[in-house]
């Protein structure tokens, strides 16, 4: 099968960059003076994992790549902007940059929900990022972002996985509960009989243990851990209702100010840290849900047979809804369809 210009386009952006690292004098001669300095509003709080590992470790290699040419102040949530404030303060050039779930934005194109995860459908990280690259889903929501002036660049993959108080055993157990999401993930749970509502970042620590909510998903135990949910929620539950994209946000006008050997580090850094990431945490996750395990309390629960039923069920409702929104969304959700045909899932 012939390569796809995206694929072709993705290698020869890191050929590019692994060139520029190997020959710094490259960096140093190309506008050498141009120093940039780009404010950068993350949706993780600074308690987050994901703030140090995800956007600490890109705002360190991308100064230490640039000789100290290009570097980022870093704002945890709220500072400037919090949730889908975030896109509207990149939209208009107050900050240059910031992170954000797909989720948070999912009226701003119509492959917003494919790129943020569809609930259910698939069930490993290398699947979400081959959709989310190899497939296109990427590509299509940027073809309906450019003209508003914002790129957006997967960040990582990550499992979601919900922490609950309370232990359940049934359908009727799980129907009781209010817990906190965002994206499609609200629809999905809903669909199981639970009662979703958004809570932000920095207020479901505070909603989980004074009862607002039962539960909550952020992220999964690496996400459980680093904001302390375990101490209000000991009940982890099993399997990950889904795989979703964090995801970087940039102002189009800004990125395309850069000096071109600047602007080249930037985005291959961010492609290549794509991969290295959602590899990287995987790991974290196994090891902060053996220390849940053996030093904090925390019980691994699957969802009952009938509540993974109607995650099913949810899951086939929210694809085809996705598909309605418009032709570039359908052509998206022929992407998923067909891999997870190919993978033996429906």
């Amino acid at each position: 099968m012939a390569e796809t210009t995206s694929t072709l386009g993705r290698r020869n952006l890191l050929k590019a960059s692994l060139a520029l690292v190997a020959a710094p004098a490259v960096i140093s001669s190309a506008r050498a003076d141009t120093k940039v300095t780009w404010k950068v509003q993350a949706h993780w709080p600074k308690a987050s994992g994901s703030f140090n590992d995800s956007l600490g470790v890109l705002a360190k290699l991308l100064e230490e790549r640039t000789g100290g040419r290009f570097k980022m102040e870093l704002y945890g949530a709220g500072e400037i902007a919090k949730d889908r404030e975030i896109f509207n303060v990149v939209k208009r050039g107050v900050v240059p940059m910031g992170t954000i779930s797909p989720g948070y934005i999912l009226g701003e194109a119509q492959a917003m929900g494919l790129l943020y995860g569809t609930p259910g459908a698939l069930r490993e990280s290398w699947e979400m990022m081959h959709l989310t690259k190899n497939l296109g889903i990427e590509k299509m929501v940027n073809e309906e972002l450019k003209p508003k002036g914002v790129l957006i660049l997967a960040e990582k993959v990550y499992p979601t996985e919900l922490v609950l108080k309370k232990k359940i055993a049934t359908v009727d157990d799980f129907s009781s509960l209010k817990v906190r999401s965002t994206g499609t993930m609200l629809e999905y749970l809903a669909a199981a009989g639970a009662s979703p509502q958004q809570v932000a970042g920095p207020e479901i620590y505070q909603a989980i243990a004074t009862g607002v909510v039962d539960g909550a998903h952020w992220g999964a135990a690496v996400g459980a851990m680093s904001m302390k949910f375990w101490e209000v929620a000991k009940y982890h539950m099993k399997p990950a209702l889904g795989f979703a994209n964090d995801a970087y946000i940039i102002n189009i006008a800004a990125l395309d100010k850069l000096p071109p050997d600047l602007k080249l580090q930037f985005l291959s850094l961010v492609e290549e840290r794509y991969f290295l990431r959602t590899v990287e945490y995987l790991q974290q996750e196994a090891r902060a849900l053996t220390m849940g395990k053996t030093k904090m309390g925390v019980e691994v629960v699957h969802f009952p047979d009938d509540v993974m039923k109607k995650f099913h069920e949810a899951s086939q409702a929210i694809i085809k809804k996705e598909q309605a929104k418009g032709e570039i969304a359908a052509k998206g959700c022929k992407a998923l369809t067909g891999l997870m045909s190919d993978l033996g899932y429906t």
